[in-house]
């Protein structure tokens, strides 16, 4: 696997179409490549950013996030959110490389993901291609941060162990390899997470990856999921008092 950062301009507000940016430093793609993007500037784009200091910080998390756990249950302050499906701190919400705005997610996720994919695969004629709309976690347990994707389209997410064997016989029952969120962390490791300036990158000679020629189905989608109370981290994701955000 070659992954290749690569170096942009200064995104700011003034930057209002993410297709653009695409076209002015993506020379060319490769069959069978993967393109990461970070969200920051695809929110950028599509102006979900707030000026710092003209709203209330944590009232934005509540708003953005699915549900919140108030910031004084934290020893850092720091309010812990599940938004669109992630536990994710302060619902996603940055102020890196915002220039004196918050950054917050990209709208229509999904969406966004799969009308790059279908750009980039008719500009550069690939019959295999990827995209990933990446954002840096933080993981329990663990210092730093890592990649996660928010959104994928052109390829499988997951590969299926399930029913096959290990190489000493042993039935598989369980095991999914989580390729999507894989990639992305790789993608973001080499984009970095302070001034590099490289919001993109291409991944390339991936041969475990299966890219197929239509976006993620809803079940596709749906199998990427779970449940806090189904998560086998569920008794202590259901033992806080979460409360509903949106409000």
């Amino acid at each position: 696997m070659q992954i290749e950062a690569i170096k942009t301009h200064k995104i700011t507000i003034t930057d209002q179409n993410v297709l653009a940016i695409l076209d002015a430093y993506l020379p060319g793609l490769n069959d069978g490549s993967v393109m990461a993007i970070t969200s920051n500037i695809v929110a950028i784009c599509q102006g979900r950013v707030v000026p710092v200091g003209t709203v209330d910080k944590h009232a934005l998390i509540a708003q953005e996030a699915d549900y919140f756990l108030p910031p004084d249950r934290s020893k850092y302050h720091m309010t812990l959110t599940i938004t669109q499906g992630l536990l994710a701190a302060t619902a996603g919400i940055d102020e890196s490389n915002g220039n004196g705005y918050y950054v917050l997610w990209p709208h229509s996720l999904q969406h966004t993901a799969n009308a790059v994919w279908a750009y980039l695969r008719r500009r550069f004629g690939c019959e295999h291609l990827g995209v990933i709309i990446t954002d840096s976690k933080t993981t329990p347990l663990r210092t730093g941060v890592t990649g996660v994707a928010l959104a994928h389209s052109g390829f499988q997410a997951l590969n299926d162990y399930v029913g096959t064997v290990d190489c000493f016989g042993r039935r598989l029952r369980m095991t999914q390899g989580n390729v999507v969120d894989a990639l992305a962390a790789a993608a973001v490791l080499v984009m970095g997470e302070g001034n590099e300036q490289t919001p993109l990158a291409v991944i390339s000679g991936l041969p475990f990856v299966r890219f197929q020629a239509h976006e993620p189905s809803a079940e596709e989608l749906q199998q990427l999921r779970i449940a806090p109370e189904d998560d086998i981290y569920g008794p202590l994701l259901m033992s806080v008092p979460w409360r509903k955000g949106h409000q």
